[in-house]
């Protein structure tokens, strides 16, 4: 009777060990996994490319006198603005005046010889009315009158030419504009035609570059728009006017043309500008690496983290295209998604991983 107690016992005291040694064993959980992630950002398929240019007139004329002469004097300089009309050098016009005034001598003496004509054919008229002149009289002084007016008509052209040349000695502005360069000197004779002064126009301003071979064909149906060096962070809408149809002998590249649109008074001509140059249809696709892309026959797929908590999540995506180390998604991602850019075979969508920013 006393060995039942002993027994009940160590029962219990095998049964409390067997608990004990039960506990100490139980398995730890899974530390989470360690993994690279790439933030997704979109960007242009062909990243744009940029050429140095500089900003020229649309127009820049060679002004010159349409008479040849002495130069009086030369009212603006290099770099002064102008507007249209205003007078910008001047010729000696003595003798240009001395020939008008003796247009106006000539005008009136063949005045005076048409009127004289025109009484002397009433009196033939009359004569001949009455019986006392013959029909050869009368043709000659009907003759005479028309070499009249034919002078005077003659002396009419020749004072409007007198009159031009002497406008002609001043050299006026045929539009807004800067001068670009003065190219003669007071006290100087010049030639009919000469080139004296260069007027840039202000309506339209371009950006010139040089275009390699390789990227005529991009740049002829590209976008384009123009940023100045001296103020980077402002830029404008340009447009393609003209591209050079034979490349420079020396450079072997095209010049290109593009039109600014809505420039401002203060874009000086000779500022430094880039041109960049992008496809009109050009797709946004994100740039990833190749090994984060997942595909076990059921199509492309990438694993995105949670940033907060670490859960992953198995996403399928479309693939624009494959380059030698990268993958180009078209779609299926969201910009700022964090995706698994390394391991991705060994990965579970129901594990919890620690993500580490890829370096760059």
């Amino acid at each position: 009777m006393t060995l039942r107690p002993v027994l009940i016992a160590l029962s219990a005291s095998l049964a409390l060990a067997a608990c004990t040694e039960g506990k100490g064993n139980a398995p730890k959980a899974a530390e989470p996994r360690t993994v690279l992630v790439q933030p997704v950002a979109f960007e242009p398929r062909s990243p744009s490319r940029t050429f140095v240019g500089t900003v020229r007139p649309r127009i820049e004329s060679d002004l010159g006198f349409r008479i040849g002469g002495k130069l009086a004097e030369r009212l603006v300089q290099a770099g002064d603005k102008v507007r249209a009309g205003q007078v910008l050098a001047r010729l000696d016009a003595t003798d240009l005046a001395l020939q008008r005034e003796q247009a106006e001598a000539e005008v009136r003496a063949a005045t005076a010889s048409v009127i004289q004509a025109e009484a002397e054919d009433r009196r033939i008229a009359m004569l001949r009315r009455e019986g006392w002149s013959t029909a050869s009289a009368f043709d000659r002084q009907k003759a005479a009158l028309e070499e009249a007016k034919g002078r005077l008509s003659r002396a009419e052209r020749a004072l409007s030419l007198a009159a031009n040349s002497l406008d002609y000695a001043e050299l006026r502005a045929v539009a807004d504009g800067v001068i670009t360069a003065a190219l003669v000197e007071p006290g100087q004779v010049l030639a009919q035609g000469q080139t004296a002064l260069r007027l840039a126009r202000l309506d339209a301003k371009e950006a010139v570059i040089a275009v390699p071979e390789a990227l005529v064909d991009r740049v002829r149906g590209a976008r384009a728009t123009v940023s100045l060096w001296s103020e980077p962070d402002r830029s404008y809408t340009a447009l393609l006017r003209e591209l050079s149809p034979s490349a420079d002998a020396a450079t072997r590249t095209y010049q290109a043309r593009f039109t600014i649109e809505n420039a401002p008074a203060e874009l000086d001509f000779g500022l430094t500008a880039t041109v960049a140059i992008s496809d009109r249809d050009n797709e946004q696709v994100a740039r990833l690496p190749l090994s984060a892309l997942f595909n076990q026959g059921a199509g492309p797929s990438v694993y995105v983290v949670n940033m907060a908590d670490g859960q992953l999540a198995l996403r399928p995506v479309e693939v624009a295209a494959y380059e030698s180390r990268n993958v180009l998604i078209r779609g299926g991602l969201k910009p700022g998604d964090s995706v698994v850019t390394l391991g991705v075979q060994k990965l579970d969508p129901s594990q919890r991983v620690r993500p580490v920013a890829s370096p760059l």
